[in-house]
Protein backbone atom coordinates (compact mmCIF):
# COMPACT_ATOMS: atom_id res chain seq x y z
CA UNK A 1 0.00 0.00 0.00
CA UNK A 2 3.01 2.54 0.75
CA UNK A 3 4.42 2.16 -2.69
CA UNK A 4 0.42 2.60 -4.57
CA UNK A 5 0.02 5.53 -2.35
CA UNK A 6 3.50 6.87 -3.21
CA UNK A 7 2.57 6.14 -6.67
CA UNK A 8 -0.65 8.04 -6.78
CA UNK A 9 1.34 10.76 -5.60
CA UNK A 10 3.76 11.03 -7.84
CA UNK A 11 1.02 10.41 -10.76
CA UNK A 12 -1.24 13.59 -9.37
CA UNK A 13 2.46 15.92 -9.17
CA UNK A 14 3.15 14.82 -12.90
CA UNK A 15 -0.53 15.46 -14.36
CA UNK A 16 -0.85 18.51 -12.40
CA UNK A 17 2.12 19.94 -13.73
CA UNK A 18 1.53 18.74 -17.49
CA UNK A 19 -2.05 20.15 -16.77
CA UNK A 20 -0.71 23.51 -15.45
CA UNK A 21 1.96 23.82 -18.80
CA UNK A 22 -0.83 22.86 -20.94
CA UNK A 23 -2.82 25.52 -20.12
CA UNK A 24 -0.10 27.98 -20.57
CA UNK A 25 0.79 26.77 -23.83
CA UNK A 26 -3.14 26.67 -25.40
CA UNK A 27 -3.54 29.93 -23.56
CA UNK A 28 -0.37 31.99 -25.84
CA UNK A 29 -1.28 28.75 -28.71
CA UNK A 30 -1.48 31.56 -31.33
CA UNK A 31 2.05 33.19 -30.41
CA UNK A 32 3.47 29.54 -30.23
CA UNK A 33 2.46 28.66 -33.84
CA UNK A 34 3.84 32.02 -35.02
CA UNK A 35 7.24 31.43 -33.43
CA UNK A 36 6.62 27.53 -35.44
CA UNK A 37 6.12 29.29 -38.61
CA UNK A 38 9.39 30.97 -38.62
CA UNK A 39 11.00 28.68 -40.11
CA UNK A 40 8.64 28.89 -43.34
CA UNK A 41 9.09 32.35 -43.57
CA UNK A 42 13.15 31.34 -43.90
CA UNK A 43 12.22 29.33 -46.41
CA UNK A 44 10.48 31.31 -48.37
CA UNK A 45 13.43 33.61 -48.72
CA UNK A 46 15.69 30.20 -49.40
CA UNK A 47 13.49 30.16 -52.59
CA UNK A 48 13.14 34.10 -53.46
CA UNK A 49 9.66 34.44 -52.15
CA UNK A 50 8.13 37.54 -50.32
CA UNK A 51 8.22 35.96 -46.66
CA UNK A 52 5.76 38.34 -45.68
CA UNK A 53 3.43 36.85 -47.64
CA UNK A 54 3.15 33.25 -46.23
CA UNK A 55 -0.55 31.99 -45.98
CA UNK A 56 -1.19 28.89 -44.48
CA UNK A 57 -4.82 28.28 -44.37
CA UNK A 58 -7.50 25.38 -42.73
CA UNK A 59 -10.41 23.96 -44.41
CA UNK A 60 -12.76 23.13 -41.43
CA UNK A 61 -14.48 25.27 -39.22
CA UNK A 62 -12.67 23.08 -35.81
CA UNK A 63 -9.68 22.62 -37.67
CA UNK A 64 -7.65 25.72 -36.25
CA UNK A 65 -9.09 25.12 -33.04
CA UNK A 66 -7.46 21.38 -32.89
CA UNK A 67 -4.90 22.32 -34.05
CA UNK A 68 -4.11 24.96 -31.17
CA UNK A 69 -5.03 21.85 -28.80
CA UNK A 70 -2.98 19.44 -30.27
CA UNK A 71 -0.19 22.36 -29.92
CA UNK A 72 -0.73 23.05 -26.68
CA UNK A 73 -0.84 19.08 -25.79
CA UNK A 74 2.91 19.13 -27.24
CA UNK A 75 4.20 22.32 -25.56
CA UNK A 76 2.99 20.83 -22.31
CA UNK A 77 4.59 17.43 -22.28
CA UNK A 78 8.04 19.06 -23.39
CA UNK A 79 7.80 21.96 -20.51
CA UNK A 80 6.20 19.08 -18.06
CA UNK A 81 8.69 16.86 -18.85
CA UNK A 82 11.48 17.78 -16.30
CA UNK A 83 9.14 17.80 -13.31
CA UNK A 84 7.68 14.51 -14.65
CA UNK A 85 11.18 12.36 -14.82
CA UNK A 86 12.15 14.33 -11.66
CA UNK A 87 8.72 12.29 -10.02
CA UNK A 88 9.63 9.38 -12.14
CA UNK A 89 13.32 9.80 -10.18
CA UNK A 90 11.73 9.81 -6.79
CA UNK A 91 10.03 7.25 -7.22
CA UNK A 92 12.73 4.89 -8.81
CA UNK A 93 15.23 6.19 -6.03
CA UNK A 94 14.49 4.23 -3.10
CA UNK A 95 15.20 1.35 -4.53
CA UNK A 96 18.53 2.25 -6.24
CA UNK A 97 22.21 2.17 -4.00
CA UNK A 98 23.61 4.96 -3.68
CA UNK A 99 26.62 4.52 -6.40
CA UNK A 100 23.68 3.55 -8.60
CA UNK A 101 21.41 6.99 -7.66
CA UNK A 102 24.69 8.95 -8.41
CA UNK A 103 25.48 7.07 -11.61
CA UNK A 104 21.39 7.45 -12.82
CA UNK A 105 21.09 11.70 -11.85
CA UNK A 106 23.52 12.67 -15.34
CA UNK A 107 21.36 10.70 -17.48
CA UNK A 108 18.39 12.77 -15.93
CA UNK A 109 20.07 15.36 -16.72
CA UNK A 110 21.45 14.79 -20.33
CA UNK A 111 18.00 13.73 -21.64
CA UNK A 112 16.25 16.83 -21.71
CA UNK A 113 19.08 18.90 -22.93
CA UNK A 114 19.77 15.70 -26.13
CA UNK A 115 16.00 16.05 -26.71
CA UNK A 116 16.08 20.75 -27.08
CA UNK A 117 19.62 20.01 -28.94
CA UNK A 118 17.38 18.16 -31.57
CA UNK A 119 14.49 20.17 -31.48
CA UNK A 120 16.92 22.90 -32.18
CA UNK A 121 18.41 21.14 -35.05
CA UNK A 122 14.93 20.92 -36.37
CA UNK A 123 13.59 24.30 -36.16
CA UNK A 124 16.79 26.01 -37.25
CA UNK A 125 18.36 23.64 -39.87
CA UNK A 126 16.21 21.12 -41.08
CA UNK A 127 12.30 22.08 -40.96
CA UNK A 128 13.85 25.00 -43.42
CA UNK A 129 15.63 23.02 -45.64
CA UNK A 130 12.30 20.26 -45.77
CA UNK A 131 9.78 23.41 -46.50
CA UNK A 132 12.26 25.07 -49.61
CA UNK A 133 12.31 21.24 -50.98
CA UNK A 134 8.97 21.98 -50.92
CA UNK A 135 8.58 25.23 -52.08
CA UNK A 136 11.11 24.64 -54.78
CA UNK A 137 8.29 22.25 -56.46
CA UNK A 138 5.77 25.42 -56.69
CA UNK A 139 5.35 26.61 -60.66
CA UNK A 140 4.98 30.20 -60.63
CA UNK A 141 6.49 31.09 -64.39
CA UNK A 142 5.03 33.38 -66.95
CA UNK A 143 1.10 33.68 -67.64
CA UNK A 144 1.16 31.23 -69.91
CA UNK A 145 2.13 28.46 -67.67
CA UNK A 146 -0.79 26.85 -64.59
CA UNK A 147 0.62 28.10 -61.55
CA UNK A 148 0.74 25.29 -58.86
CA UNK A 149 1.49 27.51 -54.89
CA UNK A 150 2.00 25.59 -52.17
CA UNK A 151 -1.01 26.35 -49.52
CA UNK A 152 -0.46 24.23 -46.53
CA UNK A 153 -3.02 23.80 -43.89
CA UNK A 154 -2.21 24.83 -40.23
CA UNK A 155 -2.57 21.48 -38.95
CA UNK A 156 -0.32 19.53 -41.29
CA UNK A 157 2.54 21.98 -41.21
CA UNK A 158 2.16 21.82 -37.19
CA UNK A 159 2.04 17.63 -37.86
CA UNK A 160 5.27 18.24 -39.73
CA UNK A 161 7.52 20.11 -37.12
CA UNK A 162 6.07 17.94 -34.56
CA UNK A 163 6.84 14.78 -36.34
CA UNK A 164 11.02 15.92 -37.03
CA UNK A 165 11.30 17.56 -33.47
CA UNK A 166 9.52 13.93 -32.07
CA UNK A 167 12.13 12.23 -34.16
CA UNK A 168 15.21 13.95 -34.01
CA UNK A 169 14.25 14.35 -30.02
CA UNK A 170 14.05 10.72 -29.58
CA UNK A 171 16.95 9.69 -31.99
CA UNK A 172 19.44 12.16 -30.37
CA UNK A 173 18.69 10.17 -27.15
CA UNK A 174 20.25 6.65 -28.32
CA UNK A 175 23.68 7.71 -26.20
CA UNK A 176 21.80 7.76 -23.40
CA UNK A 177 20.24 4.52 -23.76
CA UNK A 178 23.14 2.88 -24.69
CA UNK A 179 25.53 4.07 -22.04
CA UNK A 180 22.79 2.88 -19.51
CA UNK A 181 23.07 -0.35 -21.22
CA UNK A 182 26.59 -0.62 -21.01
CA UNK A 183 26.72 0.24 -17.39
CA UNK A 184 24.41 -2.64 -16.44
CA UNK A 185 26.33 -4.75 -19.23
CA UNK A 186 23.46 -5.81 -21.30
CA UNK A 187 25.67 -4.29 -24.27
CA UNK A 188 29.38 -3.92 -25.33
CA UNK A 189 31.22 -1.27 -27.13
CA UNK A 190 32.97 -4.20 -29.66
CA UNK A 191 29.34 -5.59 -30.03
CA UNK A 192 27.81 -2.29 -31.07
CA UNK A 193 31.13 -1.71 -33.32
CA UNK A 194 30.74 -5.03 -34.59
CA UNK A 195 26.73 -4.30 -35.80
CA UNK A 196 27.90 -0.74 -37.20
CA UNK A 197 27.03 -1.69 -40.69
CA UNK A 198 23.35 -2.66 -39.68
CA UNK A 199 22.74 -0.05 -37.76
CA UNK A 200 23.67 2.01 -40.61
CA UNK A 201 20.93 0.06 -42.92
CA UNK A 202 18.64 0.59 -39.31
CA UNK A 203 18.81 4.23 -39.30
CA UNK A 204 17.43 4.82 -42.75
CA UNK A 205 14.82 2.95 -42.70
CA UNK A 206 14.01 4.32 -39.18
CA UNK A 207 14.15 7.74 -40.76
CA UNK A 208 11.89 6.68 -43.77
CA UNK A 209 9.39 5.38 -41.45
CA UNK A 210 9.39 9.03 -39.18
CA UNK A 211 9.74 11.61 -41.29
CA UNK A 212 8.07 12.79 -44.06
CA UNK A 213 7.94 10.65 -47.59
CA UNK A 214 11.45 13.70 -49.05
CA UNK A 215 14.81 12.92 -49.48
CA UNK A 216 16.06 15.99 -47.27
CA UNK A 217 14.55 14.72 -43.96
CA UNK A 218 15.19 11.03 -44.35
CA UNK A 219 18.89 11.81 -44.60
CA UNK A 220 18.95 14.45 -42.35
CA UNK A 221 17.83 12.32 -39.77
CA UNK A 222 19.63 9.03 -41.03
CA UNK A 223 23.08 11.03 -40.89
CA UNK A 224 23.14 12.27 -37.24
CA UNK A 225 21.89 9.01 -36.22
CA UNK A 226 24.71 7.41 -37.23
CA UNK A 227 26.82 9.89 -36.30
CA UNK A 228 24.70 9.77 -32.34
CA UNK A 229 25.82 5.75 -32.74
CA UNK A 230 29.26 6.01 -33.06
CA UNK A 231 29.12 8.61 -29.80
CA UNK A 232 27.35 5.72 -28.34
CA UNK A 233 30.41 3.19 -29.19
CA UNK A 234 32.98 5.97 -27.44
CA UNK A 235 30.77 6.37 -24.97
CA UNK A 236 30.23 2.23 -23.90
CA UNK A 237 34.03 2.07 -24.06
CA UNK A 238 34.43 4.96 -21.66
CA UNK A 239 32.05 3.54 -19.54
CA UNK A 240 34.31 0.06 -20.10
CA UNK A 241 37.54 1.40 -19.01
CA UNK A 242 36.10 3.31 -16.65
CA UNK A 243 34.65 -0.17 -14.70
CA UNK A 244 38.24 -2.12 -15.97
CA UNK A 245 39.70 1.13 -13.65
CA UNK A 246 37.36 0.17 -10.80
CA UNK A 247 37.40 -3.19 -10.86
CA UNK A 248 41.69 -2.99 -10.53
CA UNK A 249 41.81 -0.51 -7.59
CA UNK A 250 39.02 -2.92 -5.88
CA UNK A 251 41.60 -5.70 -6.58
CA UNK A 252 44.39 -4.51 -5.35
CA UNK A 253 42.42 -3.08 -2.42
CA UNK A 254 41.27 -6.43 -1.52
CA UNK A 255 45.51 -7.83 -1.96
CA UNK A 256 46.43 -5.32 0.10
CA UNK A 257 43.80 -6.30 3.01
CA UNK A 258 44.84 -9.51 2.31
CA UNK A 259 48.45 -8.82 2.82
CA UNK A 260 48.21 -6.66 6.31
CA UNK A 261 45.99 -9.31 7.20
CA UNK A 262 48.61 -12.12 6.71
CA UNK A 263 51.25 -9.95 7.97
CA UNK A 264 49.54 -9.68 11.41
CA UNK A 265 48.58 -13.27 11.56
CA UNK A 266 52.37 -13.90 11.18
CA UNK A 267 53.10 -11.56 13.69
CA UNK A 268 50.78 -12.94 16.35
CA UNK A 269 52.03 -16.44 15.77
CA UNK A 270 55.51 -15.64 16.37
CA UNK A 271 54.48 -13.73 19.54
CA UNK A 272 52.71 -16.43 21.08
CA UNK A 273 55.44 -18.69 20.21
CA UNK A 274 58.08 -16.19 22.14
Amino acid sequence: MDHLIELRSRLIWAIAAFFVAFLVCFFFAKEIFNLLVIPFQWASDWAGLDSEQVDLIYTAPQEFFFTQIKLAMFGGLVLAFPIIALQVYKFVAPGLYRNERRAFLPFLVASPVLFLIGGALVYFFFTPMVMWFFLSMQQVGPDNEIHISLLPRVSEYLGLIMTLILSFGLVFQLPVVTTLMARVELLTSQGLADKRKYAIVAAFVVAAVLTPPDPVSQIGLALPTILLYEIAIWSARMVERRRERDRAARQAAEEEADSAAGGSETSASTGSAS
